[in-house]
């Protein structure tokens, strides 16, 4: 099957030989799309006004110790009215264990960017360099990272109300009864138009590594108990290092992708969980006519789109494929060092 044919496409490249781009993340708000990926330990940001018809040279928002990549590790950017923010988590030097989450602001539109914010207020404890963050409207930016501070895996967050100018102290979203959580699979995070936060990660309860989400209702501050997402439950003594995606509309739906065992999933909370097809690194999105489904099977990637039965080629060869976006939604991932983006309606 040939790949799809798409509104529009762009491929991001390195202007310097053996660079390559890795782990995009995107943010898109109307006419705006804002990609952040990272490369080697610099972190580079890329824009486009026009519904994704040209982007912006990529600017260095800044060069860290060591910063985190890999298996959904990287920088992550949220859009707000007055600033971009864009985070990511570095250590001082390849493998030490005193990494922090950093977050920068841009009031320009990306053109420069202010010096980093360290978010975890006990230092080192974002050491396993996995976290997400959000925003949605003129709702707060809320971050989310694994930490470490107890000596065990746990769920800590912060909000910030000024668009990445100041954040809060630190929250904890969830605390496993059973120690801790999965200890090397990403959160995500989805903040919808009302200031609500919502928080997925793989849980370890009772030997099984299922996904659970939070939500809270005052911006980030508070968070209700948990609830299991799916009703099926998958029994593992090891990490998977695939913590699947989240997405809300702008009516506050919610829906949830990720991988048990061999296959994909979506599910809504509450509601059963639909198989997709097998493979593994999930990205999902809410556009006008409904739920967008990206994942990685063998070396192609597939997208399910709505009110298709099947599956259907996004690209021959790729990884770490994302998805955003309410009107227009817009797939980027990694290709063979560079960052392609497209525009799917």
């Amino acid at each position: 099957m040939l790949p799809l044919a798409f509104l529009l496409a762009i491929r991001i490249t390195p202007d310097a030989a053996g660079v390559q781009y890795r782990q995009p993340k995107l943010a898109v708000v109307e006419n705006q799309i804002a990609v952040t990926f990272g490369s080697g330990n610099a972190v580079y940001f890329v824009s486009s006004v026009d519904s994704g018809r040209s982007f912006s040279s990529p600017v260095k928002v800044a060069e860290t110790g060591a910063l985190m990549l890999g298996h959904h590790r990287g920088p992550r950017v949220a859009v707000t009215p007055g600033a971009i923010v864009i985070s990511a988590i570095a250590a001082s030097r390849p493998r030490a264990q005193d990494a922090n989450l950093l977050a920068w602001r841009s009031t320009d539109g990306g053109k420069t960017w202010s010096a980093a914010h360290t978010l975890n207020e006990v230092a080192g404890s974002a050491a396993e360099g996995l976290h997400a963050m959000a925003a949605g409207g003129k709702a707060p930016v809320f971050a989310t990272w694994l930490d470490l501070r107890n000596r065990r895996t746990e769920l800590y967050g912060a909000r910030s109300a000024d668009g990445g100018a100041s954040w809060s102290k630190n929250v904890l979203v969830y605390q496993s009864p059973d120690g801790h959580i999965c200890e090397c699979c990403h959160p995500s995070a989805a903040v919808d138009a009302k200031g609500n936060v919502y928080v997925m990660w793989r849980n370890w309860l009772g030997g099984a590594r299922d996904m659970y989400l939070a939500r809270s209702t005052d911006g980030g501050l508070t968070f209700a108990k948990a609830e299991k997402l799916g009703e099926g439950t998958w029994p593992l003594n090891a990490c998977p290092m695939d913590g699947g995606a989240l997405a809300v509309d702008p009516k506050g739906a919610i829906a949830s992708i990720w991988r048990r065992a061999q296959d994909i999933f979506l599910a809504r909370p509450g509601q059963a969980e639909t198989r997709l097809g097998a493979g593994k690194d999930a990205a999902v999105a809410i556009g006008p006519d409904g739920v967008y489904a990206a994942w990685a099977e063998a070396k192609a990637l597939q997208i399910q789109r709505p009110g298709k039965s099947h599956p259907e080629v996004l690209a021959a060869e790729g990884a770490a494929v994302q998805l955003a976006g309410s009107g227009p939604v817009v797939a980027a991932w990694e290709s063979n060092g560079a960052i392609v983006i497209e525009t799917l309606r």
